[in-house]
């Protein structure tokens, strides 16, 4: 079983505690942690902090992919947004 974990404005603690419960007790075997933009650095401390805090030896990041995405913003501009995926798998 997959998770995923969209990063946005909540504090980094409430996406690791939710990232640490999709491992430990919904059963799930990876966890993808995507994020756009201003939130890529949050993404990589949420899948460090529950990889080298909360889940030592349980879990490794086991793939990082970077992207782009291009979309019209509400303005009607074209804009273009870095991504990056992060997946979080038990050992």
């Amino acid at each position: 079983m997959q998770g995923n974990l969209f990063v946005g404005t909540k504090p980094v603690m409430n996406y690791v505690t939710g990232l640490v419960m999709q491992l430990t007790t919904k059963g799930a075997t990876t966890v993808t942690v995507k994020a756009r933009g201003k939130f890529i650095s949050k993404a990589v401390d949420i899948a460090e902090v529950a990889t080298k805090r909360f889940l030592q030896g349980q879990a490794k990041i086991s793939d990082i992919t970077t992207n782009s995405e291009s979309f019209k913003n509400a303005d009607g501009k074209d804009v273009t947004v870095s991504t990056i995926t992060i997946t979080v798998s038990k050992i």
